[in-house]
């Protein structure tokens, strides 16, 4: 924690061609909250991500970056980015896609969650209704339903899973084994939420409206979709097997 007692955030933003936004996201995250910096986690991009981010970062000690050699996936590059903020002293930790399909304004309300009450507030997009922009029909009854599917079959009584805009205590980053997580994508999202809620932490959803991406390409496909299908289904097991007596943890 600062000196005068305000909470440090770290946002992690990790790309892979993202040279078309990563330019814009960055001021607007920094402009967002103050006492708050920048984490880019690069899969070895071959547009030109890695050379934006190095010449803002030359301007402004805020953005960092970690450059990895090939492209690991979504959930390993918040797992570094976790460690990075474990061991760089951060109070809060942030999810955030780089493509503007998550808000930047929005960050000053996951603080104050964090603030007031919640050990990991999520960016919800069905907390009230449904908050989606841009998107095909056939996308957001997936999305929406396999929301349903990852709240019954874990008993996280959240109602978007799935929604990679969040924001973490250190505390909880701290308190699960992140060398063990191995899921990508939706997966990821779904078992970062089991994990906490299973250790006791107050889960809240903070409202948000989420649009499509405008440029770019999306990272989507029935690889990602299976996976989370297949995690969601083992974390239920291992929910009925704890009911059971038959698991310790």
């Amino acid at each position: 924690m600062s000196a005068e007692g305000v909470k440090k955030l770290l946002v992690v933003i990790p790309t892979y061609n993202e040279a078309e936004n990563i330019g814009a996201i960055i001021p607007r995250v920094l402009s967002a909250s103050s006492n708050t910096d920048i984490l880019v986690v690069d899969d070895n991009s071959p547009d030109g991500t890695q050379k934006i981010v190095e010449s803002i970062s030359e301007k402004d000690s805020r953005v960092k970056m970690v450059c990895r050699k090939g492209k690991g996936g979504l959930g390993t590059a918040y797992v570094a980015g976790f460690k990075y903020a474990i061991e760089h002293g951060y109070d809060y930790v942030m999810e955030m896609d780089a493509d503007l399909s998550h808000e930047p304004a929005e960050i000053p309300k996951f603080c104050k969650a964090l603030t007031d009450h919640a050990d990991v507030a999520i960016g919800s997009r069905y907390a009230y209704g449904v908050s989606v922009l841009n998107w095909p029909m056939k996308r957001l009854l997936l999305s929406y339903g396999g929301n349903i599917f990852a709240r019954v079959v874990t008993g996280v009584p959240v109602n978007d899973m799935t929604s990679g805009y969040k924001a973490f205590k250190i505390e909880v980053l701290k308190s699960i084994d992140l060398n063990s997580i191995r899921s990508n994508g939706y997966a990821f999202q779904v078992e970062m939420n089991v994990r906490a809620y299973r250790r006791g932490f107050t889960i809240a959803e903070v409202p948000i409206i989420f649009t499509e991406r405008r440029v770019g390409t999306s990272k989507m496909s029935k690889k990602i979709v299976f996976e989370a299908v297949k995690i969601v289904l083992i974390l239920g097991v291992g929910r009925i097997l704890k009911f059971l007596g038959l698991k310790r943890h």
